[in-house]
C-alpha cells in the first residue's frame, strides 16, 4: 500500500522542466490549475476551432470541430477525476485526502483531455494517414538515402498526431525559451498515450503507435523519469492516460452518432436497432420510448446521449479501479472500454452509417490533395538549390516555428538546419494549419 502511495506521488508530479516564474503567494491556483491557463490561451488550442473531427470543412455549427470535441472530452475527463476522488478505497490506497486528490487528479485529466488532439493535422485522422503515406513514397527516392537516419525517416512515415502533440506542447508553443508551454510533468505524463519512440508493438497499447519523435526523446525521458514511468522492459503509460483515453472514446463514439443524427442520415429508431440488445441501457430505452410531443426525436437523442455517457463513465471507472494495481505497475495493456458492448455497438453505427458516406469521403479526398500538394510545394522549394525559391518558401512559413527550431537546435541560420529539421518545420507548419487555411494556401 505504501508503495502505491509513492508511485502516485510521482504520477501527480507538479514539477516542470523550467521552474515557474509566477509568484505562488499572489496566485491561489496550484501548478496543475496553472497548466489549465497556459493551455487555454495557447494559439494551438485556438486553431482547433477549424480542424476536422469527422466532417471536414463543415459550415454547420451543430457539427463538432476538433475544438468542441476536445472541450467535451475535457469535461468527461474532469467528471471521471471527480468521481475517482470520492472513492474512499482509492484515496486510501494512494494516501491522499479527497481535497488533495481533487485539486490534482481531475485537473490533470481536464488538461490532458483538452490537449489530447492538439497535434492533429487538418482533415482529421485521414490527414495523419496522408502525411505518413506521402513520406513513405517520398523516401523511395534515392535523393533521401543519406539525408536522414532510418529512425528519423520513420518519424515521418509513422506520423501520428500524438507525437506531433508532444512536440507542440514542449517546443512549438514557445516564447524565446526551450520549454514550450512548460507544463507540469503530471499533465504531460497523462497526455502520453503512446510512450514509445521505437518500433511499434501492437501487443501493448503503449507501444501500438510511435508517440514520441526522435527530436523529443530528451524531453520525453525527463517526463518518464520524473513520473517514474519506466520499468524493466521499457516504458509504461501514466495511469491517468487510460482515463483520458476513455473520455475521448466516450465522446467521439456517442457524439459522432449524434452528429450523424443531426445531419438526418438516420433516425432514433435506427440507432435503437443497433443498441436495443445492450442490457445496461434497456431501462433507458423504456424511458425514451415514452417521450412524446413536439421535438420528440431530438429530445430522445439528447437524453440517449446523456444516458450513454453516464453508463460508459461508470464502466470506465469500474474497470480502472478493478485494475488499479496492474495499471499503476505498468502491467495493464488494453483500453478500459475495449470489451464494452455498448462502446462496440456505437462503433458499429459509426463504421456502417457515418464513415462510408460519400460526403465524408469526397472531403477527405480534398484533404489528400491539399496536404500532399502543400508538402510537394514546400519540400521542393526548401530543398531547391536555387536560393530564390528557398527564400520564398521560408517567407511563407510561420516565423514563430522557424524561431522555435532555432532556439531548440541552437542554430542561427535556416540553411544550417539538418534535412530532418527542415522537414520537421514543413510538417510543423502544415499540420498546424486549420482546414480552411490549408485549403486556401493550396488554392493560392
Amino acid at each position: 500500500m505504501n508503495q502505491l502511495k509513492k508511485k502516485w506521488d510521482r504520477f501527480l508530479s507538479p514539477d516542470r522542466v523550467k521552474k515557474s516564474s509566477r509568484t505562488i503567494g499572489d496566485d491561489p491556483r496550484n501548478e496543475f490549475e496553472s497548466d489549465s491557463g497556459r493551455i487555454a490561451f495557447s494559439p494551438a488550442i485556438r486553431r482547433m476551432h477549424d480542424k476536422t473531427q469527422v466532417f471536414p470543412l463543415m459550415t454547420d455549427d451543430n457539427i463538432h470541430s476538433r475544438l468542441t470535441h476536445s472541450l467535451e472530452v475535457s469535461e468527461i475527463g474532469f467528471s471521471l477525476g471527480l468521481r475517482l476522488c470520492t472513492n474512499k478505497e482509492f484515496l486510501e490506497k494512494i494516501g491522499k485526502t479527497e481535497y488533495e486528490a481533487s485539486r490534482s487528479i481531475p485537473v490533470i485529466l481536464r488538461n490532458s483531455c483538452l490537449v489530447h488532439d492538439i497535434g492533429n493535422p487538418p482533415f482529421g485522422h485521414f490527414g495523419e494517414r496522408v502525411i505518413a503515406t506521402y513520406f513513405k513514397n517520398l523516401f523511395k527516392d534515392k535523393f533521401w538515402d543519406d539525408k536522414l537516419k532510418l529512425e528519423e525517416k520513420q518519424d515521418f512515415m509513422l506520423f501520428d498526431g500524438n507525437s506531433q502533440g508532444l512536440r507542440v506542447l514542449t517546443k512549438l508553443q514557445t516564447l524565446n525559451e526551450k520549454a514550450g508551454l512548460n507544463l507540469t510533468y503530471g499533465t504531460l505524463g497523462a497526455f502520453l498515450k503512446y510512450p514509445n519512440h521505437g518500433d511499434i508493438d501492437k501487443s501493448k497499447i503503449s507501444t501500438s503507435k510511435r508517440g514520441v519523435f526522435q527530436s523529443e526523446i530528451d524531453y520525453f525521458k525527463l517526463i518518464v523519469d520524473n513520473c517514474k514511468l519506466e520499468k524493466k522492459g521499457g516504458y509504461f503509460r501514466h495511469p491517468l492516460s487510460f482515463l483520458m483515453e476513455a473520455a475521448d472514446t466516450i465522446c467521439y463514439r456517442i457524439m459522432d452518432v449524434e452528429d450523424g443524427f443531426n445531419k438526418d442520415w438516420y433516425d432514433y429508431l435506427e440507432i435503437k436497432k443497433y443498441l436495443k440488445d445492450v442490457p445496461e441501457i434497456e431501462d433507458l430505452f423504456k424511458y425514451l420510448d415514452k417521450i412524446e410531443g413536439e421535438g420528440t426525436e431530438i429530445t430522445r437523442m439528447v437524453k440517449l446521449r446523456i444516458g450513454v455517457i453516464a453508463n460508459l463513465v461508470e464502466a470506465a471507472l469500474k474497470k480502472f479501479l478493478d485494475n488499479l494495481d496492474s495499471i499503476s505497475d505498468g502491467n495493464y495493456h488494453t483500453e478500459l472500454l475495449e470489451d464494452n458492448l455498448l462502446s462496440k455497438k456505437l462503433k458499429a453505427i459509426c463504421d456502417e452509417l457515418i464513415f462510408p458516406k460519400r460526403e465524408i469521403l469526397q472531403l477527405e479526398v480534398t484533404g489528400h490533395s491539399v496536404i500532399s500538394g502543400l508538402l510537394d510545394h514546400y519540400i521542393d522549394f526548401i530543398f531547391e538549390k536555387d536560393n530564390h525559391y528557398k527564400k520564398r518558401a521560408k517567407g511563407m512559413i510561420s516565423g514563430g516555428l522557424i524561431r522555435s527550431m532555432k532556439i531548440n537546435a541552437s542554430i542561427d541560420d535556416f540553411d544550417d538546419f539538418t534535412p530532418y529539421n527542415k522537414l520537421q518545420i514543413i510538417v510543423d507548419f502544415i499540420s498546424g494549419m486549420t482546414d480552411r487555411f490549408a485549403l486556401d494556401q493550396y488554392q493560392r
